[in-house]
């Protein structure tokens, strides 16, 4: 389904995270998509007082009430919240047009995901058609400081086409998915064929990512953390060379950094990303067995953030190939946006 929107719509869609989040995985070789993870706060400024008080007396903006205020309240109020950097990229009138339009037809939004990481508040809203997606960020100040509106495509072939291989998750212990799911509201790789059913997973401590300022890759609970072959097979590519970034910044030119693709068979190929230079510990034409240790968990690449990538392609190239949807062994645990799971056992 095409749908058409103003241009002022489209720059608030490619708000989110302006302040808040981490890439990793885009690359200049294609228009692929660049990973958004949390990443240390950056210092904004905080809102003016008239902003903190509101038009009058009870018009601080909310996570609570900012769906109502969208619908039946004040937009001034929400964009007098929002951080210097969303105010750049879009004007009042702009916010106020769009934002209306957006919402013709639209009835009720019901709660998608809610969460708390990094100092920062996230929640997400889907309209009840399901067809329409609205997601914020909020900094502890209630500051504005992420806002993705937009419309919910989806591709029902590919959602119900499950992986032959039975995958295991490539790691031990409790983890946290920051991008997974069916939609780009959850996902933001949906919208790219080559990696729509992506996961980006970090590991979690008292809803954070990190220790101290988050100024060393040490400081990243996810770092150094060991990854596993989630499936039996043959490695037929690795690469164990790239520098690990300094967190915040990336590697555009090796986007998947240090990387191990397993061929499973059945044309299909487990890529797992981001690994901590020196640490791959296979080699191009090893057989591997589900569980066999693969290497450590880095932060290489086009990433900001010591994370894992992990999906599973039609092919070893992960931009010319298809993402495919994963078969887990344990059905039971979503790994979407938002939830904790159990991986492997320790």
């Amino acid at each position: 389904m095409t749908r058409v929107y103003s241009k002022s719509w489209k720059l608030l869609a490619a708000a989110l995270g302006t302040c808040v989040m981490l890439s990793a995985c885009g690359t200049s070789k294609s228009a692929e998509p660049q990973e958004q993870l949390p990443v240390t706060q950056t210092a904004t400024a905080a809102p003016s007082e008239e902003a903190a008080n509101g038009a009058g007396e009870g018009a601080m903006i909310t996570p609570d009430n900012f769906m109502d205020t969208l619908m039946k309240g004040s937009k001034e109020d929400i964009y007098k919240q929002m951080s210097p950097e969303l105010q750049k990229i879009i004007s009042l009138d702009e916010f106020k047009t769009s934002t209306g339009s957006f919402m013709e037809g639209v009835t009720t939004w019901k709660l998608d995901t809610d969460f708390k990481m990094n100092k920062l508040v996230e929640r997400s809203w889907k309209d009840q058609t399901g067809t329409k997606g609205i997601q914020a960020s909020f900094a502890e100040d209630h500051q504005i400081a992420g806002l993705l509106i937009q419309p919910l495509d989806t591709h029902e072939a590919t959602d119900k086409a499950l992986t032959k291989t039975e995958f295991q998750f490539p790691m031990k212990g409790e983890w946290f998915v920051f991008w997974g799911g069916n939609d780009v509201l959850s996902n933001y790789h949906y919208a790219h064929e080559t990696q729509r059913y992506a996961l980006d997973i970090i590991r979690t401590v008292n809803d954070a990512s990190y220790q101290g300022e988050g100024k060393n890759n040490e400081d990243y609970y996810a770092f150094g953390e060991p990854l596993y072959a989630a499936s039996d097979g043959k490695v037929v590519e690795v690469k164990n060379d790239i520098p690990d970034n300094t967190p915040g910044m990336m590697n555009a030119e090796e986007p998947e950094g240090n990387v191990v693709v397993i061929d499973h068979g059945n044309r299909e190929h487990s890529i797992t990303a981001h690994l901590k230079q020196g640490s791959v510990a296979v080699k191009k034409g090893d057989n591997v067995k589900q569980g066999d240790l693969i290497g450590h968990l880095g932060n290489s690449g086009n990433s900001s953030e010591a994370h894992l990538h992990f999906q599973v392609s039609d092919g070893p190239d992960i931009f010319t190939s298809r993402s495919i949807l994963i078969r887990w062994a344990d059905q039971s645990q979503k790994l979407t946006r938002g939830k904790t799971f159990q991986g492997l056992h320790e």
